[in-house]
């Protein structure tokens, strides 16, 4: 078997291990990088300690009474080890030069991450990067999923951010007696299984646009006689796919699926925010 002599580098070793030479000679300490490692064969190495170390009294501890203990799920717990952490919860995370963003939801049970909704707002990879991790988080445990090698530092900062909240008991289901099922993660995109995304634009000469609300696509922005926007008539595109795909036709079924907000009705002008 393959034991770590030290985890200091080589040469602290070469100064303190007074038994270097003796190992070398027999073959039984090798070289790999800046680290030394000593076979051992039937038993484990033991500790090592630094002279200062070995020299010190022996001053006994005191009581131990564990961690503080964290609400889970309706109850609180002593966490000690992985598997003593449960909960539902969001994060998000940033990638390094802060162009995009994610949202991950985690549902976890005994220190295993049973449902992960990943949402990510950015660059092509970072969407590429949602599907690996929707493959790679369930699974997992927390302590594995803080390095999950994924292309998108985004959901790997969300991990972290989830990971904090986790362990010291700020989850979404913290009171919740029992946690919430494996599907939970779901109910945050609504009918039509889609994100709720935000997207406006706006200038200084030209004004605001606005492009996707909650309600979904926009279509048309109502403006007033002051030329302020006063609504704006949407496309909800998930109930539209949906109807498509059970056979409605899809000039019908855009019907159906559009709807208005605001004072829409009382515009003196009505313009496409992506045309005009």
């Amino acid at each position: 078997m393959l034991y770590y002599l030290s985890k200091y580098s080589i040469q602290y070793v070469n100064k303190y291990c007074y038994f270097r030479r003796y190992l070398l000679k027999y073959n039984r300490l090798i070289k790999e990088g800046n680290f030394l490692f000593y076979i051992q064969e039937g038993a484990n190495i033991s500790m090592i300690y630094t002279t200062e170390v070995n020299n010190m009294c022996c001053v006994a501890k005191g009581p131990n009474h564990g961690p503080a203990p964290i609400p889970e799920e309706g109850k609180w717990v002593q966490v000690k080890e992985v598997k003593d952490v449960s909960g539902l919860t969001h994060g998000v995370g940033w990638c390094a030069p802060q162009q995009g963003a994610c949202k991950l939801t985690l549902n976890v049970k005994e220190g295993i991450i049973q449902e992960a909704l990943i949402e990510t707002l950015g660059c092509s990879g970072m969407t590429h990067s949602a599907a690996m991790a929707s493959e790679i988080l369930p699974g997992k445990t927390l302590l594995e999923a803080l390095n999950t090698d994924l292309v998108c530092d985004a959901i790997n900062t969300a991990m972290r951010e989830l990971f904090l909240q986790i362990v010291y008991g700020r989850t979404q289901t913290a009171f919740s007696e029992g946690g919430l099922p494996i599907g939970a993660g779901l109910e945050d995109l609504g009918k039509g299984l889609r994100s709720q995304v935000g997207t406006m634009y706006g200038t200084l000469e030209k004004g605001s646009r606005y492009l996707e609300m909650a309600e979904g696509y926009i279509t048309k922005i109502a403006l007033d006689e002051d030329n302020e926007a006063i609504g704006y008539k949407f496309v909800h595109l998930g109930k539209m796919m949906e109807m498509i795909k059970k056979g409605t036709d899809a000039n019908e079924a855009l019907e159906k699926a559009s709807g208005v907000y605001g004072r829409f009705d009382e515009a003196v002008k009505v313009i496409d925010p992506r045309q005009e």
